[in-house]
């Protein structure tokens, strides 16, 4: 499925906040928490804040929405550091061992589905071009 070149922005987005959610949802099942709909979203909070701000910053400094591997590191920063920052404001946990395991779990997350949509541009480029026809535009 290919998306309009203006829908691309708000699936990236929508996504990211997704996979975020789904990475409080998982950490709170493993550690058999109850309540896991909102207990997930009352996790989540601090780091979809820090997701949101990646956005922002890649969209104001880079003049582009962050939809590559590239600005996506920026987007898993933001998420990694505010979301902790904030944690730590409200009194949540931020022990080591789960900031080593929350910047591996999201870098996973944030930067796997750039690094998978990049390769298939990549790879559907190579094969227009290898039938006859230009290359599709980047869109930024």
């Amino acid at each position: 499925m290919r998306l309009r070149p203006s829908a691309r922005p708000i699936a990236g987005l929508v996504l990211d906040l997704l996979l975020v959610i789904a990475f409080a949802a998982i950490g709170r099942a493993s550690h058999s928490e109850a309540n896991p709909v909102l207990g997930a979203l009352l996790t989540a909070w601090p780091f979809l804040v820090g997701t949101l701000v990646g956005w922002l910053v890649v969209r104001v400094m880079r003049r582009h929405w962050p939809l590559d591997p590239g600005p996506g590191v920026t987007v898993w920063f933001a998420t990694l550091v505010v979301g902790m920052v904030l944690r730590r404001a409200t009194g949540a946990g931020t022990a080591w061992p789960f900031v080593i395991v929350a910047a591996v779990t999201l870098a996973v997350l944030l930067l796997g589905w750039r690094v998978i949509a990049r390769w298939r541009s990549r790879r559907y480029a190579a094969a227009r071009v290898s039938r006859g026809g230009e290359p599709p535009r980047a869109a930024g």
